[in-house]
């Protein structure tokens, strides 16, 4: 009972010097918790509403079209009661006639009866039970926008004419498809061959659409035809598959979200730590004058560690609080980016989890610094010079506090070698925090000019005083300001890289589905505008026919170690030919490139036709130079030789391939090509789009700087997430600093009162205040900067394979808010010291 009480009352009377730092442990939390629950409301509502998502109970998909055996499965399905509906999407241009305008969509041919989940919403009324008559078609609200359209409008879909009959919302859509091409237009399956954009070559993707009778089971008939399907390269999805896909893509971006709110938790802990050691310090005569009143050391420790945990409980509360508020905002804010409507719901389990976390995290923090209580001899409230009676202990609380870091994270990781890797990065990142911040202050005080202004020294003096807390706020602020830097300066170098107008030899215009017929008229016509030549490359579709001479269907069936990547074996690749030599995105690893002028003064009707492939692939398929690749080319067989392996560089906008023939192989065989162009002005773009869908309207325009919009506005998102999460953590290095000028009020009121006593001016000491809190926020954010431009150059390095750029005008942005903020809290908690009178503070401070 009177450990409950000691802790109690020790509570209510240390809130004003370490409850602030609780609060940090109340943002770590609510970031967990909202995270947690958003996640959790999230995989409810796409299971949920999964046959929705899909439109059906399973669909089947390739980028061909459909073979007999494929058709007969569906046709077998519909004997049985089931309903089906054909579907097929490509990207192409549409022109609005009226104004000229054009823009690449997704061009959807749907059968009737598509989708058989989910309501469809149109404007106006009933659109989509008309679609097709009188030759209509119906677009997404954002085709509107971007063609400056409105219903009624004519518009020009390849060689056809409809009319805009309105919009249509409630659709399945698949996401990543219509990030990277755009809105869609629908129109009947009927009427997509009229409009010649169904060629050769064309990238389009077929796919048909299955509802089940009741009681069918999409699982069994998954399982039935998962062989077929994969022989004939058609995947087959289910509802339930769907819905898993998003919510496990949700649920390790929610992890991976969280590791930065565990962060953000557990600088709140650095924080209680070393607000619990100062007031510890502050305690020890208190403690010994209980010890001699024949309080045990048990006891004692017990009440102060009680203490950190109801201070604990007290800051998880209230961070639990905050979080469920931020999981019903959740939704306002990124609901339009998800496929369903998100419906909060208490999460017992985050809440639980929460409280949990917060508490331990709050104790397992304050366990080392409270030993000191248990040190504490009787005699010491007599004799301060008494040494403690040391009884260990310290290893173990160390060994808890880094198992239970460990555990958390490993807990919050999408997988335990992330979690083990979090944990490892993170004592690395804070171990060269607290060494910079040791570094730079010791630098500071051994260095700084001592001719400076008075209030210049005096304030940087400061720094050093009696029970300072500068190593601890400078790790606080620099941890912030390195998690927000980090981010910034990734989001900056990768928005360079992804940059199609950075450099002027960059093309930002590619035309796909040209006919061989069309290259002279094509190239003519972008020739016009495009700065520099018209890049034209040729593409031939071919399979793998067989490798050595092992058919590709032995190749598949052989399960040992040795057999190639079976994706490799059966996927359709899309190769070229071409005379020159390497391009910029290309390095020659093994082998030698073919002489074109060698080869046509001595041909050899011995020799195979030379290949080079891309080394990643060559390793898939366990082949090297000298081994042979036999290729199935629309119903020919070409049997070739390796004779270079080449690195491609995939992060550079050019046209790669795995494979490249020698010229004088594939010149005759059906093809499609690509071209690649720079016209840098954005109304000359808008026009030959325009001439381009007139004169060959099966050529579709991608227009990158419209796809620039649409990357930048995905690593916006992203990393708003993060930079959002990450400022729990710039909070939390406030709440330490906020802390810490509660923890030395009366030291400050102090030095204040002295200095006026001694004739100090009003703003003299403010600015002693200023320089100290200017040096404050400069030794962090410096800190947290230097590891930021370490960490992002190397991710960008290492993961990205990109340039590295450190901005320095975006380094002195963050370096100074990081400081206005940090001088603002400062002199908001320093009020005191500036107002009250010398005499007023003395009586204070002896009481």
């Amino acid at each position: 009972m009177f450990t409950l009480h000691l802790a109690w009352r020790e509570a209510r009377s240390s809130v004003r010097q370490i409850g602030v730092y609780m609060a940090s442990i109340t943002l770590g939390v609510a970031a967990l918790v909202a995270i947690h629950s958003f996640r959790g409301d999230i995989t409810r509502s796409v299971q949920q509403e999964a046959r929705s998502i899909l439109g059906a109970d399973l669909r089947m998909g390739r980028s061909t079209p459909f073979s007999d055996s494929v058709r007969a499965v569906v046709d077998s399905l519909r004997e049985g009661g089931a309903r089906s509906a054909y579907v097929t999407t490509l990207a192409s241009m549409v022109l609005n006639e009226r104004t000229g305008t054009t823009r690449l969509v997704q061009v959807r041919g749907v059968e009737s009866g598509f989708p058989f989940y989910g309501a469809v919403a149109t404007q106006p009324a009933g659109a989509w039970a008309r679609l097709g008559d009188d030759h209509t078609v119906l677009v997404d609200e954002a085709v509107l926008i971007q063609l400056d359209a409105r219903i009624g409008d004519t518009v020009s879909v390849g060689r056809s004419r409809f009319t805009l009959a309105g919009t249509v919302a409630g659709l399945p859509t698949d996401v990543g498809f219509q990030a990277a091409v755009g809105p869609r237009l629908y129109l009947p399956a009927d009427a997509l061959p009229a409009t010649g954009l169904l060629t050769f070559g064309s990238l389009a993707r077929y796919e048909v659409y299955v509802r089940l009778p009741a009681g069918e089971d999409a699982a069994s008939l998954d399982e039935r035809y998962r062989e077929l399907m994969r022989e004939q390269n058609t995947r087959m999805v289910t509802a339930d598959e769907q819905a898993e896909d998003l919510t496990e893509g949700t649920r390790i971006l929610a992890r991976f979200l969280a590791l930065i709110g565990l962060a953000a938790l557990l600088l709140g802990g650095i924080g209680v730590a070393s607000a619990i050691h100062v007031y510890v310090q502050g305690k020890l005569s208190a403690v010994a004058v209980l010890r001699c009143l024949g309080a045990r050391q048990r006891t004692v420790f017990s009440a102060y560690l009680l203490q950190a945990g109801l201070l604990g409980l007290g800051g998880a509360g209230a961070g639990v609080a905050l979080g469920l508020a931020l999981q019903r905002l959740l939704p306002r804010v990124v609901g339009d980016l998800l496929p369903v409507t998100i419906v909060p719901r208490l999460d017992v389990l985050a809440v639980s989890a929460g409280l949990l976390i917060g508490v331990w995290v709050a104790l397992v923090f304050a366990l080392i610094p409270l030993l000191a209580v248990r040190d504490v001899a009787p005699l010491q409230a007599l004799r301060r010079d008494v040494e403690p009676n040391r009884r260990g202990g310290r290893g173990l609380a160390m060994a808890a506090l880094v198992l239970s870091i460990l555990a958390l994270s490993v807990w919050q990781a999408p997988t335990p070698g992330v979690g083990v890797g979090f944990a490892l990065g993170l004592a690395l990142t804070l171990g060269l925090l607290w060494g910079t911040a040791w570094a730079l202050v010791g630098s500071m005080r051994r260095f700084f000019p001592r001719r400076a202004r008075y209030t210049v020294r005096q304030g940087v003096a400061n720094l050093f005083r009696p029970h300072n807390q500068t190593v601890a706020i400078t790790l606080a602020l620099g941890f912030g300001v390195y998690l927000i830097g980090t981010v910034l300066f990734i989001e900056k170098s990768l928005q360079t890289q992804l940059s199609f107008d950075a450099g002027a030899s960059r093309a930002n215009v590619l035309l796909f589905d040209v006919q061989a017929d069309q290259r002279e008229g094509v190239a003519e016509l972008v020739g016009r505008v495009a700065e520099g030549p018209v890049e034209v490359t040729p593409i031939v579709t071919a399979r793998i026919a067989a490798v050595n001479g092992v058919l590709a269907s032995e190749l598949l069936a052989d399960s040992s170690d040795a057999a190639p990547e079976r994706w490799a074996v059966r996927r359709v690749y899309r190769n070229t030919y071409r005379s020159g030599g390497l391009t910029d995105a290309e390095e020659l690893i093994a082998g030698t490139w073919w002489d074109t002028t060698a080869a046509a003064e001595h041909p050899s009707p011995e020799r195979l036709p030379a290949v080079s492939v891309e080394t990643d692939l060559a390793a898939d398929l366990q082949v090297g130079l000298g081994d042979r690749i036999t290729w199935d080319v629309q119903g020919r067989s070409i049997e070739t030789e390796i004779t270079s392996l080449r690195r491609v560089d995939w992060a550079r906008f050019q046209t790669n391939f795995f494979v490249v023939f020698e010229p004088g192989v594939l010149e005759d065989a059906p093809q499609t090509l690509l071209a690649l162009a720079r016209v840098p002005d954005a109304a000359a773009r808008s026009t030959m789009q325009r001439d381009l869908v007139r004169a060959f309207p099966n050529v579709s325009v991608l227009d990158l700087a419209q796809v620039q919009q649409t990357l930048d506005t995905i690593l916006g998102t992203v990393s708003g997430a993060i930079r959002f999460l990450a400022g729990f953590s710039v909070l939390g290095g406030l709440l330490v600093l906020i802390g810490a000028l509660a923890t030395s009020r009366f030291q400050r009121m102090r030095e204040g009162a002295l200095l006026k006593t001694l004739g100090a001016r009003r703003n003299q000491i403010l600015g002693i205040l200023t320089t100290e809190y200017v040096a404050l926020g400069s030794l962090g954010a410096f800190a947290g900067l230097v590891l930021a431009a370490l960490a992002s150059a190397g991710v960008i390095h290492f993961v990205f394979e990109g340039p590295v750029v450190l901005s320095p005008r975006l380094a002195l942005g963050v370096w100074a808010g990081a400081t206005v903020l940090t001088v603002l809290v400062g002199m908001a908690g320093s009020r005191g010291v500036l107002s009250r009178t010398p005499l007023t503070v003395l009586r204070e401070v002896a009481e």
